[in-house]
């Protein structure tokens, strides 16, 4: 039977210019939660920093620019890619955590909204082009497509652009060793409805929020140096609550879509994880084979990113999937016919996954 299916059309990204490697930390001086200086030589934090997630760079936005600007390179990308008419776009979706910042202010900025704001920049005159924000977490832009794969399916669209753009290196606090997580960037896809008789494109999705007992796992929070005299908040998260409920929740929420979708394990191609810590990944996709009672886990199955470009938040998983699909991305492809997951976990806290077939 004939069914209509959500199937990207183009990928694109904005991989920011500016490279910021570890060794630019060491002369950071940090604290701990409790405002005391941590008693470790600062190379000695960046070193057990590296061991644990593998970060040994990161890109930071230009100053010129801010998280609008980079979705609407991402999206011009993903649009030229479509080679498509932009004024047939249905929905502009964009997802983020923090609006605009701009450089030197933490003052977070979403009126207008950064969608309208991209819809602009790309001059779209269509009125019919729908464009809003959503924020939830680091999953969003994966929460996005599952919000665009509704309204394709229903008929209400025909193409959808949904963006994933977040500045982090500007709200950080650098006095926290965590600083060194996060990094800027953005990521954007074409979605398209098409008719098929048999599954392609999104065959599946799930998503859930557990807030009781984990909602501030992630949260903003005042500088741990005391001395700063200042009402600024930055980003603040309890790095081993979180470790723990993603290894509990994701690999399950993975295999709940993958039944959605009538698949197993042996069926994926790739499994495209938000990059957060190289550490936790590893340990995620060793939960999930042991659900399907597998003891050996192929690593290669899980492209990773974030040795060279840090955790970007929402632009992480659509980054990847770009640069994979445009072959930039040695020792990793995705073909016709190959089925991939792509899942996140974030704030909130949330997760979510989608199952994706590309069509032959």
């Amino acid at each position: 039977m004939t069914k209509t299916y959500s199937v990207i059309k183009g990928t694109g990204s904005y991989i920011p210019g500016r490279v910021v490697k570890n060794e630019e930390y060491i002369s950071s001086m940090f604290y701990d939660k409790d405002g005391q200086i941590i008693n470790s030589s600062t190379e000695h934090i960046v070193n057990k920093f590296v061991e644990i997630t593998d970060i040994h760079e990161r890109r930071h936005v230009e100053e010129e620019n801010s998280t609008s600007d980079m979705a609407y390179f991402a999206a011009l990308d993903s649009i030229n890619k479509a080679d498509i008419d932009p004024e047939t776009l249905d929905y502009i979706i964009v997802a983020h955590n923090f609006g605009d910042v701009k450089n030197g202010s933490l003052q977070t900025d979403v009126l207008p909204s950064l969608a309208s704001r991209v819809k602009k920049l790309i001059g779209i005159e269509n009125p019919k082009t729908v464009a809003y924000d959503t924020i939830f977490g680091c999953p969003g832009w994966i929460q996005g497509i599952i919000q665009a794969d509704y309204y394709i399916r229903s008929g209400d669209a025909k193409r959808v652009l949904v963006v994933g753009a977040d500045v982090l290196s500007r709200l950080s606090d650098p006095h926290d060793r965590d600083s060194m997580i996060y990094a800027d960037g953005a990521g954007a896809v074409v979605l398209e409805g098409v008719e098929s008789d048999t599954p392609v494109g999104i065959l599946a999705h799930t998503a859930r929020t557990d807030a009781n007992g984990h909602t501030f796992n992630l949260f903003m929070g005042k500088s741990y140096n005391s001395e700063l005299e200042d009402e600024n908040v930055y980003i603040k998260m309890y790095g081993h609550k979180i470790y723990n409920y993603a290894l509990t929740t994701v690999p399950a929420a993975i295999k709940e879509g993958l039944e959605k979708a009538g698949l197993g394990i042996d069926d994926v191609k790739k499994v495209l994880i938000h990059q957060a810590n190289a550490k936790m990944d590893e340990a995620i996709l060793t939960r999930l084979f042991r659900l399907y009672g597998k003891k050996e886990v192929d690593m290669d199955i899980m492209p990773m990113t974030i040795s060279k470009l840090g955790n970007s938040s929402v632009a992480t998983v659509p980054t990847m999937l770009d640069m994979i699909v445009s072959g930039k991305m040695e020792g990793h492809s995705l073909n016709a016919g190959d089925t991939a997951v792509m899942t996140s976990v974030g704030a909130g806290m949330n997760i979510n996954a989608v199952i994706y077939k590309f069509p032959e």
